[in-house]
């Protein structure tokens, strides 16, 4: 280590967070880690934003700031997912590291990663940085989930449309409401415009007469006139991608009415676009190198004399020496050579083995920690309100409120219990997600063909987005780059087959050269990990 100087980052995702104690408890954890380093605290960056979203501007500032002295400044966090938790930020924080610019400290994983560091430290870094955006990822997804069923059941999720509010009882649940002041002048929209007797344009007149202003307080234009008169919220359903819902909120107008002004503006369906029933395993993942355009496949069927059949699948893609004319490769072909690549992952140093073992112990067990403290305040919050539920019935049998009073009670507290019960299933199911991710992680340099045969073709898709950041075919040759730490775990075949197509690729000869220009590069045998972190 040879930072003197160092800045502290303490960092929560949302406001609700930064008004409880998350980042006192970073602080001062930090300060007293920078005291016992003899670290002089140039600075203390208290961010409230999202690691994963958004230009990260604080984050910015802070990097900034440290890149402004000439001697090397030791960035300090508690973890790593408290400085990033995706690859966005990495080539800009390695290339800072890699000229001295700046140290990282990680205090809760006790880790420095600095110019000098082992490549283990290193790799161990970016696999840090995996699962957190692992984790990240699985619990985004199945938020999107539980709003979607929320949608499901009538409850509309965002920003209510004109003529509606988002409000909030008093329990705290997020709910909408009629804008009783903009309900007559909607209304009176619709009635007009079925009619046919005016037009969009003058329709914006009338509204702009009546008094109708938008949420932000602007008058209507033709555009958001257009989008009103289309909003099938008003009558009782919401659309969702394409697919339209019944909502439980109150309506505005009848369903007669909407479907006149629709007959109104003449307006017409477009048919959706269906997708193929049959499922490839390189749709939508493989571009072509030559042109950038997306590889297609399709399945050839061929029937012989004696009344055998025959089924191929093929992939379109344009050749390099002449990329106006298109050319066909065998899909098995191509597998051949993904299967090649998962066929050359391995390990060869033991120390840096015994270190991702012992690493994988603890974030497995800090993950646990995270998992228990969440999901038990969930709980309690539900066991809390079924004791609210009590007291009401006690209330109710007492005579002491109406039973309206009861019923609209009752409904709120049942409500929210509902969502605590969908939250503690998406964070048991993030949990099911982190854990089926390390194993994969831990599996795969080793078993990474036996999995690849196994898995179904949903499977295999699922496999290549996991592993690759980039795949493209150039002619007859899969070019691809390993996301990070997969980069880290392939060894270099000596085979003139595999350099062949790199090599006529300067783009791509610069990664695959990488391995060839750095043998010492310790790689990890992840079956012996799963073993010794799954089995007791």
């Amino acid at each position: 280590m040879e930072a003197k100087k160092a800045v502290i980052l303490t960092r929560v995702s949302s406001k609700e967070q930064e008004d409880g104690h998350s980042i006192d408890a970073q602080k001062h954890r930090l300060q007293e880690y920078c005291i016992r380093k003899g670290l002089e605290v140039l600075q203390i960056f208290e961010i409230v934003e999202s690691s994963t979203r958004g230009d990260r501007k604080r984050f910015m500032e802070m990097i900034a700031y440290a890149r402004r002295y000439r001697e090397p400044v030791a960035i300090i966090a508690d973890k790593v997912d408290r400085l990033q938790r995706s690859f966005r930020e990495f080539p800009l924080l390695d290339d800072l590291v890699q000229r001295g610019s700046i140290e990282l400290h990680f205090f809760s994983e006790n880790t420095i990663i600095h110019k000098d560091s082992r490549s283990s430290d290193r790799t161990m870094w970016s696999m840090r940085v995996l699962l957190a955006q692992s984790y990240t990822d699985s619990m985004s997804e199945n938020i999107k989930r539980s709003l979607e069923h929320k949608r499901r059941i009538g409850e509309w999720a965002g920003p209510a449309p004109l003529g509606y509010l988002n409000t909030r009882d008093g329990y705290g649940k997020s709910i909408i409401e009629v804008d009783e002041v903009r309900l007559p002048i909607i209304v009176r929209i619709f009635e007009e415009y079925a009619t046919g007797a005016y037009t969009l344009s003058e329709m914006v007149d009338k509204a702009r007469t009546w008094g109708l202003r938008s949420k932000k307080d602007f008058y209507l234009t033709k555009s958001t006139m257009h989008r009103l008169l289309q909003q099938p919220f008003y009558h009782g359903e919401m659309e969702i991608k394409g697919e339209m819902l019944a909502h439980r909120h109150e309506t505005l107008i009848p369903r007669w009415l909407f479907q006149a002004c629709q007959e109104v503006r003449l307006g017409h369906h477009k048919k959706p676009f269906k997708h193929a029933d049959k499922e490839f395993v390189f749709r939508g993942l493989l571009t072509c190198a030559t042109t950038g355009r997306m590889i297609t496949a399709d399945t050839k069927k061929k029937t012989y004399a004696n009344g055998n059949t025959a089924e191929w699948t093929y992939l379109r893609g344009w050749k390099p020496e002449n990329p106006e004319k298109k050319m066909w490769v065998r899909e098995d072909v191509i597998i051949a050579q993904v299967e090649h690549v998962l066929s050359c992952m391995g390990i060869r140093n033991r120390e840096f083995l015994d270190d991702t073992i012992a690493y994988l112990k603890e974030t497995n067990r800090l993950k646990k920690a995270h998992h228990t403290i969440e999901v038990g305040q969930l709980k309690k919050e539900h066991t809390e309100i079924q004791t609210k539920l009590d007291r009401l019935m006690d209330l109710r049998l007492d005579g002491e409120i109406t039973k309206e009073d009861f019923e609209m009670k009752k409904r709120r507290l049942k409500d929210r219990q509902y969502e605590l019960t969908q939250l503690v299933h998406t964070y048991d199911k993030a949990d099911d997600e982190f854990t089926k991710r390390m194993e994969m992680l831990l599996n795969l340099t080793h078993e990474a063909p036996k999995i690849w045969a196994s898995s179904t073709i949903l499977q295999k898709r699922e496999l290549l987005n996991f592993l690759f950041a980039n795949l493209q075919l150039k002619g007859a040759t899969l070019c691809y780059t390993l996301r990070k730490p997969f980069d880290s775990f392939l060894i270099d075949p000596e085979s003139p087959n595999w350099r062949r197509g790199w090599d006529s690729n300067p783009r791509y000869a610069r990664t695959h050269n990488g391995f060839r220009d750095r043998p010492d590069r310790p790689l990890w045998h992840l079956s012996v990990i799963a073993k010794a972190v799954f089995l007791p």
